[in-house]
């Protein structure tokens, strides 16, 4: 008898996530088992993890749901993103930060610390190629665009359940109030260069340890770049410095015209 085919969802810890988790304790979707692949306490918004812990897991335990956190390990130690730019002195950039011309870079953080993560559980639980896992994401009706079965590694099959139930991520508030739940904060890294320019100014201001942080991934990958003779990279379009953004106040109106990236959800998840 074989045995019955893997189905679950990426879970990335804000709102189509979360509203999914409902759903599936609602019984609206078929989905019983929610990976989430965790980058790191000192990569992953704080306020995220604490969200997890305090809400999301138990609300899926109290439910009947796994919520299964993971981490990419090498060598049989955990590795986040931060240790790896650090550790490496920049070498190893990994996140797809701002060339100097304003394009943005190439990026390995979402392949390698969320996709092979995953896929690795899937594949020691059983998917293959002859036998894939239908896995879903979590894209809403308003990010149709960014739906693409095609992009499915070899052990899987993708499916977006929040479409075919035609939700929007304005939606979601209410499916997550309905169960009890506070909203979920916005899902990022602390240095993730799809963040906002009046969300940098609100990390200065309000959480000044985590922009700090992101400096210092900024300012690592820079010394790595300089020692070899090449441009420096920013973690926004407005090319200058992290750090010297801020200095002399709210900055917001000098950067209207970068204000318009957002997180692309089938590469992060939602």
């Amino acid at each position: 008898m074989n045995a019955p085919q893997l189905r679950t969802f990426s879970y990335g810890g804000g709102w189509q996530s979360n509203a999914a988790l409902v759903l599936a304790a609602q019984g609206k979707i078929d989905f019983r088992t929610f990976l989430f692949s965790n980058v790191g306490s000192d990569s992953e918004n704080p306020a995220t993890l604490r969200y997890f812990e305090q809400h999301a897991a138990p609300y899926a335990a109290a439910h009947g749901l796994e919520l299964i956190e993971l981490h990419r390990e090498r060598k049989g130690e955990r590795e986040t993103i931060y240790q790896r730019i650090i550790n490496s002195e920049g070498r190893r950039q990994t996140i797809p930060v701002y060339l100097s011309s304003g394009k943005p870079g190439s990026r390995v953080c979402t392949r390698e610390f969320k996709i092979q993560v995953t896929g690795a559980w899937l594949k020691a639980h059983g998917a293959s190629r002859q036998s894939p896992a239908t896995v879903a994401i979590g894209i809403s009706t308003d990010e149709l665009g960014r739906a693409n079965p095609n992009k499915a590694e070899p052990y899987e099959r993708l499916v977006y359940p929040l479409l075919e139930l035609g939700i929007r991520r304005a939606d979601c508030p209410r499916i997550i109030r309905s169960a009890g739940l506070p909203m979920p904060p916005k899902s990022s890294c602390d240095f993730c260069p799809m963040r906002k320019i009046h969300e940098w100014q609100l990390m200065f201001e309000r959480e000044p340890e985590r922009f700090e942080r992101a400096c210092r991934v900024e300012e690592t990958i820079n010394a790595h770049l300089a020692r070899l003779g090449k441009p420096p990279v920013y973690l926004t379009r407005a090319g200058r410095p992290l750090r010297d953004l801020f200095k002399h106040g709210s900055q917001l109106s000098l950067f209207e015209d970068y204000d318009d990236e957002g997180c692309d959800s089938t590469s992060c998840w939602t």
